[in-house]
């Protein structure tokens, strides 16, 4: 090895070190991820060369390999590719901030198109996060080239000269230090490159096993792949997953570069959004599983891979950072996921409503949170009815404008939250011949909301919100049978043994209607439960419930309860405000016993 020179590397301040291992990277298991992308870059650089006749020699093997020497504390990155020179370690090593892979994607845009992963010089430096001692051994591809030798311990002072590597390519090689010795391990190490290299586009091996041979298939056409090609990739990424529903394909290079692939996974009813299901890669190199810039809210029940180079990230490429592109690739993946849903709905709708269950939280929840997504997907939301019978908005619309219009000439959209806790209610809107919906999601409160604010000739009514007759409110008035001194009496009778807090109303309906109803009104139902998210969000006290009962004084049976004694009154109002708490699901304990034991009592008088 010939004579060292000794140089300081050129930078600003003589703090860098504690800067790059204290604040540059946040985790610092990504040096590894770093290290291989330069390796993978100078392969890269070398087969663009080889591609244009610039570089005219054999290519050879050119496998990346890493080995750790558990022994000596240290850890190897070995590539083949373009090699250094002692001017270009100088001048892409020693300035640190320089990059080499935008100088040559520069020289040769016009010439190739190989994609090269730096951005940033200070990659290589993240070595210094788990290093006291790094060393590069250096070999340029060119004919003439001499191999170079650099040596730095953590300083601004390094050395530098003729090196010993007898092959084209660079080793740099990491001397761990004390508080690094979780990566002279292994299994930590395959754990890392299997985390950032399992799509890299060039080999890389560890332990004489290739770590990524699964193809990074959203680099391909669509057209030619298989549909087995894609579960295979989602399979491989979400292992423990049931096979996803179907997936979009997003290939575009103007006006950004962007691949990937999103899968729709079955999520039914589960409002878990899980937001680390959708992986952001770099030109095949993982970046992070936040993605929360790029994707909505909603857009995070998806799955899959994204990988664009023009995503801009912050100097240690972990984080996102503000930026045009940022909301022009948002919206095109909005797009493609609407374009698709509306592509599914109009080829084969049957298979659609079949998959209805796990799309249907997800377009909901879209459509309350994106006004140009709700524009899309008004055509292709399904309502299903009771009797599970999928409709869209305007075909429900069309259907029950002629029996479910009110005095406003507003068309009534009746719901259930619970069809088996709401039967009573649910069959006698069905006697009448009202569609009912099921809308018992997670999202539905809000999407409710939604259908309102955007259809100005449609009201949304859970069907146990009132009578029917207000519900669908006709504008006819239905005559009292009994006088206005009969109704008061009822009142009180009702009254007095009614729960505490429970508004008691006698209201004249059809003799068929059920002789005592409890309702919760609409609207005071929607502000308690916005008022109960609020609550358990910031820990607030949550708002009470108020019920009402109806009294239908049409009914029959209110004859025999003002022709009865005072003994047989009290039964028979008690049975009955019981029998409404029943059917709404309220009567427990003690006085579902109590009500049994009347009930025998009633029997046997």
């Amino acid at each position: 090895m010939s004579k060292m020179k000794s140089r300081k590397i050129s930078v600003h301040t003589e703090n860098i070190f504690p800067i790059i291992k204290k604040f540059l990277y946040t985790d610092h298991e990504v040096f590894l991820r770093e290290l291989i992308s330069n390796a993978v870059d100078a392969t890269q650089k070398l087969k663009a060369l080889s591609s244009i006749g610039e570089y005219k020699g054999e290519l050879g093997d050119l496998t990346i390999e890493v080995k750790l020497d558990k022994e000596a504390k240290t850890l190897s990155i070995i590539d083949k590719g373009i090699g250094l020179t002692q001017e270009e370690i100088e001048k892409y090593i020693n300035q640190l901030a320089f990059s080499g892979a935008e100088e040559f994607l520069q020289q040769y845009k016009d010439k190739t198109d190989t994609a090269v992963i730096g951005h940033f010089g200070l990659g290589f430096y993240s070595a210094f996060m788990v290093a006291n001692k790094v060393e590069i051994y250096s070999l340029s591809r060119s004919d003439d080239a001499k191999p170079a030798y650099w040596v730095c311990e953590g300083n601004t002072d390094i050395k530098m000269g003729e090196g010993t590597k007898a092959e084209r390519g660079t080793e740099i090689i990491l001397h761990l230090n004390d508080d690094s010795l979780e990566f002279n391990d292994s299994f930590r190490i395959k754990n890392i490159l299997d985390k950032y290299c399992r799509f890299l586009p060039v080999k890389i091996k560890f332990e004489d096993k290739i770590i990524n041979e699964k193809e990074p298939i959203w680099t391909k056409k669509p057209q030619e792949l298989k549909e087995d090609d894609y579960q295979d990739l989602y399979k491989t990424l979400y292992p423990f997953e049931p096979e996803s529903l179907f997936h979009i394909h997003l290939n575009v290079d103007y006006p950004f570069n962007l691949t990937g692939i999103l899968y729709f996974p079955k999520i039914s009813n589960r409002f878990e959004p899980e937001r680390h299901k959708v992986q952001l890669y770099s030109n095949q190199v993982f970046v992070t599983d936040n993605v929360k810039d790029i994707l909505p809210d909603y857009l995070v029940l998806l799955q899959g891979i994204i990988d664009s180079p023009d995503i801009p990230l912050n100097v240690s490429r972990s984080a996102l950072q503000s930026d045009g592109n940022v909301k022009k690739i948002t919206s095109y993946i909005s797009k493609k996921v609407a374009d698709k849903l509306t592509e599914l709905f109009k080829n084969d709708r049957k298979d659609f409503e079949t998959k209805w269950e796990n799309l249907g939280l997800f377009v909901k929840y879209g459509m309350v949170s994106d006004e140009k997504f709700y524009d899309k997907a008004k055509d292709f939301c399904l309502l299903k009815d009771v009797d599970s019978n999928f409709m869209t908005i305007e075909e429900f619309e069309n259907k029950a404008k002629e029996i479910q219009t009110n005095k406003d000439k507003k068309t009534v959209l009746l719901y259930s939250t619970d069809s088996k806790e709401q039967a009573l209610y649910v069959k006698q809107a069905k006697d009448n011949g009202y569609i009912v919906i099921e809308l018992d999601g997670p999202v539905d409160s809000y999407f409710i909301g939604k259908l309102e604010e955007k259809n100005e000739n449609l009201v949304c009514r859970r069907v146990d919100s009132d009578t029917l007759d207000k519900l669908v409110d006709k504008g006819v008035n239905i005559e009292s049978v009994c006088s206005k001194e009969d109704e008061e009496k009822l009142k009180e009778l009702f009254t007095s043994q009614a729960e505490t807090g429970f508004e008691v109303e006698t209201t004249p309906m059809s003799a068929s209607e059920s002789p005592v109803v409890i309702t919760e009104g609409e609207f005071d139902r929607r502000f308690r439960e916005m008022y109960a998210n609020q609550s358990a969000m910031f820990g607030t006290a949550a708002m009470g419930t108020q019920y009402k009962v109806k009294v239908n004084v049409n009914h029959p049976v209110m004859k025999n309860i003002l022709g009865s004694n005072d003994e047989i009154k009290k039964d028979l109002v008690g049975q009955l405000l019981d029998l409404a708490l029943l059917s709404k699901n309220l009567l427990k304990g003690e006085k579902m016993a109590n009500f049994v034991n009347r009930s025998i009592e009633l029997m046997n008088k």
